[in-house]
């Protein structure tokens, strides 16, 4: 927990974050009051939107997969073995 005090800044009251925070500046807050309790955080920034037209032109020589790439050897799942060493060796449950 760190403590910090207001100050005047122009026309308004400020409180400074101390560095010890990690908060880097220039980020956009929101300030709320919840039970006489203020609550700072970071404003959701939107996300990037991907223009894939930008990008099309740039991959001439990408090809489509062929589909016996498409094929994965097959072999036990994490959860298959993890149920396997549950019931044990003899196929009981262990519980």
């Amino acid at each position: 927990m760190v403590t910090t005090r207001t100050f005047k800044s122009g026309n308004s009251v400020a409180l400074r974050l101390p560095k010890a925070l990690g908060i880097e500046e220039g980020v956009e807050m929101r300030v709320r009051e919840e039970q006489g309790r203020y609550i700072v955080e970071p404003v959701d920034r939107p996300k990037r939107k991907f223009n894939i037209a930008k990008v099309a032109g740039s991959a001439r020589n990408l090809q489509l997969i062929k589909d016996e790439d498409r094929l994965f050897d097959e072999r036990p799942l994490l959860w298959e073995k993890l149920a396997e060493a549950e019931r044990g060796v003899d196929g009981k449950s262990k519980n």
